[in-house]
């Protein structure tokens, strides 16, 4: 049975840094592209950044670029999401989603992504 478990969430002061992880079981992650998605209380799910298949390629959303590193190590099956310089506004519940198709074209369009994880909440609080 296929499951992704997201950690590395938590409580952090303004400019503070955390590194989300999502590791997969249950398939083989280098099979899929994955994307990390966040959802504050009351606003629609974004999307924050995706990474290809092979890792060669990588996104961010206009709000976190600068700051946030996608990076995937498929020989844990496992996709990371280094934050820093976290704003209050960063605050959500972040999840990580896979995807076969290629991200360079659907980009952060939800129902591409198959599989969702159930998310793991990121408080930046002053």
């Amino acid at each position: 049975q296929w499951q992704f478990v997201e950690s590395g969430g938590g409580l952090v002061h303004p400019g503070g840094s955390l590194k989300l992880s999502c590791m997969a079981s249950g398939f083989t992650l280098d099979d899929y592209a994955i994307g990390w998605f966040r959802q504050a209380p009351g606003k629609e799910r974004e999307g924050v950044s995706y990474i290809t298949m092979s890792g060669d390629s990588t996104n961010y959303a206009d709000s976190v670029k600068g700051r946030f590193t996608i990076s995937r190590d498929n020989a844990k099956n496992t996709v990371y999401l280094e934050m820093s310089s976290l704003k209050p506004e960063d605050t959500s519940v972040y999840s990580c989603a896979a995807t076969t198709s290629d991200p360079r074209r659907v980009g952060f369009y939800e129902y591409e992504y198959a599989y969702w994880g159930q998310g793991t909440q990121v408080t930046v609080f002053s």
